[in-house]
């Protein structure tokens, strides 16, 4: 097979890295891709939000099968667009990406599915929404209703940091993401993922995995894209799981498909726990990054196998092999982020580095300048590896951590310590 995956970031280098191992992969073109996709892939120069650009390229490339990682590309309709073009794709139509393109609409579908989540408001008028605010008390968590490539929720513990959320919305801080907020109550508990492939029909989970949010450690500091992440997630026991897949999951894709939106892709389920029952925090209609690099570690060449079943409409006769394995990745980001940062700072020590089944740096956001490797974004390296235990999958990590000559950036030293 010709594969084509759509994305730059650390979660199409896991997707790369993966797919890449299945023999059935032929030829794999990343698009754009980063400096250490490139190691391992074509990379090309094509806009992934045009539909039209992307279809023409896959039709002169004799593509047989499209994998798009980021959300953009899906609430734009790329994956329409590519179907409309006879092409085989892995991700959902626009339509069902509002799962995580309007928060509102989410709640909705949660209302309707009779779904548990978390109370809440959704508001087009700032001083509405703070009236809200006042009336209900902190803590209190304030979401931008459309895409802000994950930074758009403040969990604000003070009812003043939540009353500033407002205004930063609805002031442009997250561009037309934050003309309309939805405003919920705090959920205590433990916060864990379910990621679960669709094919509109059949769903299966394919593992779970917890994620650091905040940018500090010990969970402190403002939300980030993800600072970190390991697989499995202990707190997502099997009777968890099964819960949310029967009181959230199932009946989230049938109301889905009644609407005539029915989904396909991935499903990434965010979860808060408490008391062994789970509540829904958000939909995302991608692999979570860095969960991803996680999941991707532990899966290997099947990836390719499940995610061709989900396009092809296969669900019902796939099974995931799991090893009893486990797999962290630490996130290693530019000084200053999740605020402004420097760009083009070299990063070195990147060669010495073992890459293989258990020890794999994933690029996210570099480019290659001649034999040097330049930082490009705020989360820079997702630095993964496994092992038999959390433990030596940690011990492995941040051994991986310690090699990388890079001053200009920071990572947390303290990922898994939830679990460990």
């Amino acid at each position: 097979m010709n594969i084509l995956i759509l994305g730059s970031g650390g979660r199409e280098h896991a997707l790369t890295w993966a797919v890449k191992q299945n023999p059935k992969c032929d030829r794999l073109i990343v698009a754009p891709g980063n400096a250490g996709i490139a190691q391992i892939a074509e990379c090309a120069d094509v806009d992934i939000e045009n539909g039209g650009a992307v279809a023409a390229f896959a039709e002169e490339n004799a593509i047989d099968f499209v994998i798009v990682g980021p959300e953009a590309p899906l609430a734009k309709g790329v994956a329409d667009r590519l179907r409309d073009a006879g092409l085989l794709v892995f991700g959902p139509s626009e339509a069902a990406a509002r799962l995580e393109a309007s928060k509102a609409f989410t709640k909705e579908i949660c209302d309707a599915a009779n779904a548990p989540t978390a109370g809440y408001g959704h508001f087009t008028d700032a001083e509405k929404a703070k009236a809200h605010i006042r009336a209900n008390g902190a803590p209190i968590v304030v979401k931008a209703d459309g895409l802000a490539a994950g930074k758009g929720v403040i969990v604000a513990m003070e009812e003043q940091e939540a009353l500033d959320a407002i205004d930063d919305m609805f002031g442009g801080a997250f561009g037309g993401a934050g003309a309309e907020v939805v405003i919920e109550e705090f959920m205590e508990g433990e916060e864990a993922s379910l990621f679960v492939l669709v094919d509109g029909d059949n769903v299966l989970s394919i593992g779970t995995a917890q994620d650091h949010k905040r940018v500090g450690e010990g969970d402190t500091g403002p939300n980030t894209g993800g600072m970190g992440a390991y697989s499995p997630a202990p707190v997502l026991s099997a009777e968890i799981e099964a819960k949310a897949m029967e009181e959230i999951v199932k009946p989230t894709m049938a109301e889905m498909a009644k609407r005539g939106a029915p989904y396909q892709g991935v499903l990434y389920v965010g979860l808060m726990i408490k008391d062994g029952q789970p509540r829904l925090v958000e939909y995302n209609v991608r692999f979570g990054d860095p969960e991803c690099q996680v999941l991707m570690m532990r899966l290997g060449a099947q990836a390719l196998d499940l995610m061709q079943a989900a396009a092809e409409g296969r669900l019902s006769e796939a099974k995931v092999n799991w090893a009893d394995d486990h797999a962290m990745t630490v996130v290693m980001a530019a000084n200053g982020y999740p605020g402004s940062y420097e760009k083009g700072t070299e990063i070195k020590g990147l060669n010495a580095i073992a890459d293989d089944s258990m020890n794999v740096v994933f690029h996210a956001g570099t480019k290659a300048d001649g034999e040097k490797v330049l930082a490009t974004g705020g989360r820079v390296l997702n630095v993964t590896a496994r092992g038999a235990s959390l433990q030596e999958a940690r011990d492995r990590a941040y051994a991986m951590v310690d090699a990388v000559d890079w001053p200009d950036g920071f990572f947390r030293k303290d990922i898994g310590w939830r679990a460990l």
